[in-house]
């Protein structure tokens, strides 16, 4: 197995991904397989979790980041190594750096969330914040990289990061050998890419679909054109999964491995996140739920049984609280409407004694008496709504009719 940077485009193949398991005994963690009754009953076959939030630095990025700074020379090693990331990544770097005592220095936007910071300083990184975005942030990696020799650790673009990836594959087959469909999230590829390598080598029959968000979703006009393209200003909640062109080496092994990419929405993998969070009581970041979210959106097109990796579980609480929220909304489980009534002493009494009767629960209400287009005597009320799904909201929009009030919202 070789690991110096002339052969970045190397083949990966199946002997490099139990080289890079021997590699990772006693540092990766064999992650669990949980099987969930509520997908299982969905699509109608035995659906299985291979639970990577609960890997060390909370992802599998530690696995690729080992295997490929294990690779490198001692004078590489002596140069110390540099990587660009958000969270996932930089965790995975930082943690495998300090158990091979190679010093790490990681690039963070400024925006990223604290919790991911803090976690990759105690890892043992040195981390400089640069930046508003990753492409800026990966910019600056590279200047330092050329600037001081450390050796740039790319997240998913790299034979040996591959290698370590497609660990999650063989252990896959091992726990769940009647597997018939893998599903995972990809974002630049380097995840799919190595399960994939691992898994057909072994297995062909299995069928490997990779998931998307729709607002990141740069593979389908990739695999279109034959080559990576770029997606412009990619957007989506899922920011393990944010990412704006393909790997080049994944690229290659995920057009010729992988049956079939598809792309879930926001609102799908907030409610995925939720159904993991409720049902699976799982902590889930939303591009760990991505495969999650497809089973939900398409439950018929997947043979059992299936297995979905849940390939992250560090989710910022700021951002936690608003997914939920969000994947409430989405389940019809939460409800804002603005009401215009009489202002007049009483009214917002009378108001909410009309959802009291409904059961719907008032979290927040708020008043609007300047708007121009209100009348004298009127005032617009905001109400934020705990419901118990679609056919409660609508009981509630008839009940607030049937009173008299005008919802205009």
């Amino acid at each position: 197995m070789s690991y110096g940077t002339a052969d970045s485009l190397r083949p990966v193949t199946l002997d490099d991904v139990r080289g890079a398991q021997k590699m990772l005994s006693g540092v990766a963690r064999t992650t669990a397989m949980e099987g969930s009754r509520y997908l299982s009953r969905l699509i109608g076959a035995p659906v299985h979790l291979k639970c990577e939030n609960l890997q060390r630095t909370g992802s599998f990025k530690l696995r690729g980041a080992y295997v490929r700074i294990s690779g490198l020379l001692p004078e590489e090693r002596a140069a110390g190594v540099v990587a660009a990331s958000a969270g996932n990544h930089a965790q995975g770097v930082a943690l495998a750096s300090s158990l091979l005592g190679v010093r790490s220095t990681v690039f963070m936007p400024r925006g990223a969330p604290l919790p991911k910071i803090s976690a990759t300083r105690g890892y043992g990184a040195e981390v400089r914040l640069h930046g508003q975005v990753v492409d800026e942030t990966l910019a600056a990696a590279q200047e330092h990289a050329a600037r001081t020799g450390a050796v740039f650790i790319h997240p998913f673009d790299h034979p040996d990061v591959i290698a370590g990836q497609g660990t999650v594959g063989l252990e896959i087959l091992e726990q769940c050998p009647e597997v018939r469909t893998i599903v995972v999230g990809i974002g630049g590829g380097g995840l799919a890419a190595g399960i994939a390598v691992a898994v057909k080598a072994l297995r062909p029959d299995v069928r490997i679909v990779g998931v998307q968000a729709a607002g990141a979703a740069a593979y389908p006009p990739s695999l279109a054109a034959g080559y990576p393209v770029a997606v412009p200003a990619p957007a989506t909640m899922a920011d393990g999964i944010k990412v704006g062109r393909p790997g080049d080496v994944p690229f290659g092994i995920v057009a010729d491995l992988v049956d079939e990419v598809c792309t879930v929405s926001e609102d799908e993998l907030s409610t995925a996140l939720l159904l993991c969070l409720e049902r699976a009581k799982l902590v889930v970041e939303p591009a760990g739920a991505s495969p999650v979210a497809a089973l939900l959106s398409d439950p018929g097109a997947f043979e059992g049984p299936v297995v979905a990796v849940l390939s992250g579980g560090n989710v910022d609480p700021v951002l936690m609280q608003r997914v939920l929220l969000h994947g409430m909304a989405a389940q019809g489980r939460y409800l804002t409407v603005s009401v215009r009534l009489t202002d007049r002493p009483g009214a917002l009494a009378t108001l909410l004694g009309v959802l009291t009767v409904v059961d719907a629960n008032v979290l927040d209400v708020s008043h609007v008496r300047t708007d121009p287009r209100l009348g004298l005597t009127e005032a617009e009320v905001e109400l934020h709504l705990e419901t118990k799904g679609p056919e409660h909201c609508t009981e509630v929009g008839r009940a607030l009719h049937e009173a008299g009030y005008t919802v205009v919202g």
